[in-house]
């Protein structure tokens, strides 16, 4: 039967048929079409066929065997209190309540419920005479330069996505002004990242709240994912060492376990929100795949540990900064910033785009990624998330690289 409209009725439906209740308002099937997502396509694979991996932004650790589960760093760690569960460790580190916490199968899950629960919600508050139809057109405003799959998620979601600048001349900074002029009264949730990806500027909480406050005044939600947030080289007084949105009005955030702690192939994330908003992206959370329970587990684990894992992360952020303002340094032909505490940036050559960059070091079996995946063609983004080591020696081979161009 046809899918029912806004005002909960399905279209060309008799007088006498009683209509659906307004629980979960559905977007038209034809406005959902999800985009090739380009650097997904081409980043996949390129990690492990590269001698040198300087794409990758996650602080990478040993992997299990082939056959094995457990990450090797995880293998000895104590278990958690068994009535202690991973929402009521999550809750603790963001000091909020455990209904404040969506456990997801990775930051991307989390952006997509985060995402398709503030659309909902816009479409479920929507007035009937807002088009004929009873649609209206829910915008999303992203960031940019910015990551391609917070673009490419609410497009497919069906909204329209709007952008605003973080501009190159103020180090890619987030400017609540430029937020607060670029939103509409169709806009239903920004999104921003902090750290930003792919510059590695990163804002305190108090300018998050400024642009909070842009969402409040739209009736809108600010989004920001923090997988980078952790990433300083001291220990701040927040969660896991870096500032959050979290607690702030009408602010949804967003992490996982891959980026600063190292265990992409857990597969686990969260995103935290007032308990409305999570019951709402739960609602959502049952029309996709289920976070598997070993991964749960494992995840548990990991987080009762914090700190001893955290700290070794520090360590290399340290290790692995040092050697990437080094680099930039002494190069001429290179423009970009090497963030403090930051163990990735975004870059330009002299006389080479990013894709011309890109191909070059490929060719030399070096991995890094071209700009155009973060919205801009002549830069590329260079990431040393593996032991110094191993980044030492390829930004040795990188350098003969971009000497050669």
């Amino acid at each position: 039967m046809p899918l029912p409209t806004a005002s909960g009725s399905p279209p060309h439906s008799p007088a006498h048929i009683a209509p659906f209740p307004k629980i979960i308002t559905f977007v038209p099937v034809s406005a959902c079409v999800f985009p090739e997502i380009d650097y997904l396509d081409w980043i996949s694979g390129r990690p492990e066929s590269a001698s040198y991996d300087l794409g990758s932004s996650d602080l990478r650790r040993p992997l299990p065997d082939p056959d094995g589960v457990v990450p090797p760093e995880l293998a000895d760690l104590p278990e958690p209190p068994e009535d202690t569960d991973l929402e009521t460790i999550i809750a603790e580190g963001y000091d909020v309540e455990p209904e404040n916490v969506l456990v997801t199968a990775g930051a991307t899950h989390a952006n997509f419920l985060a995402v398709a629960a503030a659309i909902n919600d816009a479409n479920e508050d929507s007035n009937s005479d807002d088009d004929e139809t009873g649609h209206h057109d829910p915008r999303v405003l992203v960031e940019k330069p910015g990551y391609e799959p917070l673009v490419a998620t609410p497009e497919g979601l069906g909204a329209t996505v709007d952008r605003f600048y973080r501009l190159e001349e103020d180090d890619y900074a987030l400017d609540p002004s430029r937020v607060s002029g670029a939103t509409t009264d169709d806009t239903r949730c920004i999104v921003v990242t902090n750290r930003h990806n792919p510059s590695g500027n990163r804002a305190e909480r108090e300018t998050i709240a400024d642009a909070s406050s842009a969402a409040v005044e739209n009736d809108a939600y600010l989004i920001v994912d923090e997988v980078y947030a952790p990433f300083c080289e001291n220990t701040d007084p927040s969660v896991f060492g870096g500032p959050t949105g979290a607690g702030l009005p009408n602010t949804v955030v967003t992490n996982s376990l891959t980026k600063f702690h190292g265990f992409g192939s857990v597969r686990i994330g969260w995103l935290v929100a007032d308990a409305e908003f999570v019951s709402r992206a739960q609602s959502i959370m049952y029309h996709v795949p289920a976070v598997s329970g070993p991964a749960v587990a494992l995840a548990r684990r990991a987080l009762f540990s914090d700190a001893q894992l955290a700290a070794q992360s520090r360590e290399r952020i340290v290790e692995n900064q040092e050697l990437l303002a080094e680099f930039v340094a002494g190069r001429d032909d290179l423009t970009g910033t090497a963030t403090a505490g930051c163990t990735y940036g975004f870059f330009e050559h002299e006389s080479a785009d990013g894709d011309e960059v890109s191909e070059a070091a490929w060719e030399d079996g070096i991995l890094v990624v071209p700009g155009r995946f973060f919205d801009d063609e002549e830069r590329f983004r260079l990431s040393l998330g593996h032991d110094g080591e191993t980044v030492k020696k390829g930004l040795e081979r990188f350098g003969s690289v971009l000497n050669e161009l």
